[in-house]
């Protein structure tokens, strides 16, 4: 009997022993499993992306590009498309897929890409889906024109390239911008009524409406859209105009075909605003403007300092850090 009773507790010892070995195995084979499959993202489509390789990298979008940059990451960038213009190396040094808009499924994987990033809107939807039939991993980044959208993509690049600590440098030095963007809007006395006009089309002006990065950036610079009832960019006729009673008509520069003073004050209803009574125009580079990237503080504070010169003093101590911090290790 007590012969028995030891015969059990040894094959009990052992069979235990050999469920933890087994335990033991399945999580180390977990764990390797999980290290080859590498880092899985939620993208902006809602879909669970699995990233194994990340050393051959096609990037769209400029504000993505920028950040890749901003990470130190350029060296796994194998192309980019035409709105990847800061920094100004990236589009000289690296092959061109063409515009987000506009992509061939031939030139993307013509770079053997192991990993492609798009800002969401990139497209067409075709090329989109032969991309995925070739099964090369593919995110897509939500453009979310807001400072918590900014961040938030950051904090999305960096996670996808598995570089976290990299991108909290980077998103501290960004919030650390907005904190200050903050308090120079705080010291308007009397925000400005901006319009911006992306271009003229048949003789009437192109404006952003509602949900749009300029109406974004010109809210964070301390202004109001002199826009209102639309979301968009959309054409609007001499009367809208009139009624919107602009301060200040503010476009993007892009070269030949740039919009000037003279050309918009020209036009009839123009002439008839507040803003062509004082001349008053501004001009910026569209990505800094516009791109949401680690810069657009600094190009806030810009806009801010063209629409209210006398925080000029209140500025002078704030140096953007986005501009300068070193986020490569």
């Amino acid at each position: 009997m007590k012969m028995q009773m030891s015969v059990r507790r040894t094959l009990t010892s052992k069979l235990s022993a050999t469920i933890r070995l087994i335990l033991i195995v399945c999580a180390a084979l977990a764990s390797l499993s999980a290290h080859a499959e590498g880092v899985v993202v939620r993208d902006a489509r809602g879909r669970d992306v699995a990233i194994g390789n990340t050393t051959r990298i096609v990037s769209v979008g400029g504000a993505i590009t920028e950040i890749l940059y901003a990470l130190g990451l350029q060296d796994k960038i194998v192309g980019v498309d035409t709105t990847s213009l800061y920094p100004p190396q990236a589009l000289k040094d690296k092959p061109n897929v063409g515009y987000m808009r506009q992509l061939s499924a031939e030139g993307v994987l013509g770079l053997n890409p192991q990993l492609i990033f798009a800002i969401e809107g990139s497209g067409p939807k075709e090329t989109l889906e032969v991309l995925e039939a070739a099964k090369i991993p593919l995110v897509s980044f939500p453009e979310v024109y807001t400072e918590q959208g900014l961040i938030d993509k950051i904090k999305l690049v960096a996670h996808a390239m598995d570089v976290d600590a990299r991108g909290a440098c980077l998103t501290a030095a960004v919030g650390n911008d907005l904190a200050e963007l903050k308090k120079l809007r705080d010291g308007v006395k009397q925000p400005a009524r901006v319009m911006f006009v992306m271009s003229f089309l048949n003789g009437r002006a192109m404006v952003a409406g509602q949900k749009t990065a300029a109406n974004e950036i010109i809210k964070m610079a301390g202004g109001i859209n002199a826009v209102e009832g639309f979301d968009g960019y959309k054409p609007v006729n001499d009367e809208a105009i009139v009624a919107a009673k602009p301060d200040v008509v503010l476009t993007m520069e892009r070269g030949r075909d740039q919009l000037d003073a003279a050309t918009v004050f020209a036009n009839p209803s123009f002439a008839l605003t507040p803003a062509a009574a004082k001349k008053s125009f501004v001009a910026m580079d569209g990505l800094y403007l516009l791109g949401f990237g680690p810069r657009t503080a600094a190009a806030a504070r810009d806009l801010a300092l063209s629409l209210y010169p006398d925080l000029a003093q209140k500025a002078a101590s704030w140096k953007p850090a986005a501009l300068s911090v070193d986020c490569h290790k």
